[in-house]
């Protein structure tokens, strides 16, 4: 499974990223930014494709998203640039800043990476914004009936609430020493509760993958995950678990 499998892409090798890339490039909106631009293709679904292009006019990379229903407050803290592709970024913020020093408070820090994020880099830093948060599910994704199934599901002797979250792609970065280490992590490890969900179909591909919107702490996240890994019909109110790559985006 990968992020692109979750939204109805199912590639399996390069040879399939390309096709991917000659079917979505002329389906989509250019998004111009100081280091080069952005291709955005946006399926009927919620799918989205951003391919990266630099002044060059090269290809250079491209990132899924999910356009979701979710709604959060964040305290954006700074921003996170990445090796990958003077393209690529993101953000390290806390959710639900609780007072005016939100640089160090709220439920817990964690961070996302943004599709455009250069159209948003400038921003002046401490800042409280409302973003869009997809959560991309992997291998370990599951769905529990309830909150007593899920609780039982919990062997080890550390048991998780079913609306937890821990930021583990935090784990071994230290924010006052972060120019000597490797970027944090796009990753999540949480549990929540389901509200809405629907079987989605990606017109582009016709491949079929579920979408939830769930409430777990810190606020509402849009879950996409590959019909594969979701053997049964999910309901409202059961719980959601497993570890997520984020994919935000800020609202204006």
């Amino acid at each position: 499974m990968s992020n692109l499998s979750d939204i109805g892409f199912p590639v399996q090798s390069d040879e399939d990223v390309n096709v991917l890339i000659t079917e979505t490039i002329n389906r989509v909106e250019a998004i111009k930014c100081p280091q080069g631009f952005y291709l955005r293709f946006a399926d009927a679904s919620g799918a989205e494709i951003y391919l990266q292009g630099n002044n060059k006019q090269e290809l250079i990379g491209f990132n899924p998203h999910f356009d979701g229903k979710s709604r959060r407050t964040v305290g954006l803290t700074r921003a996170i640039e990445r090796d990958s592709s003077e393209l690529d970024g993101g953000f390290y913020a806390w959710a639900n800043p609780t007072d005016e020093d939100f640089e160090v408070s709220g439920e817990y820090p964690f961070v996302f990476d943004v599709p455009d994020f250069r159209m948003i880099e400038k921003i002046e830093f401490p800042q409280i914004r409302e973003i869009q948060l997809t959560a991309f599910a992997s291998n370990d994704f599951k769905i529990f009936a309830d909150e007593k199934e899920y609780d039982s599901s919990q062997e080890s002797e550390l048991k998780y609430a079913s609306k937890s979250f821990v930021p583990i792609g935090l784990f071994n970065f230290d924010e006052e020493n972060s120019e000597n280490v490797q970027p944090p992590r796009p990753i999540g490890m949480f549990a929540g509760e389901i509200k809405e969900f629907e079987l989605k179909t990606n017109e582009l591909s016709n491949e079929k993958f579920y979408w939830f919107l769930v409430e777990t702490l810190g606020g509402e996240t849009d879950v996409v995950a590959d019909a594969k890994l979701v053997p049964t019909e999910p309901k409202i109110g059961g719980i959601v678990s497993g570890q997520f790559w984020l994919s935000g985006r800020v609202i204006d």
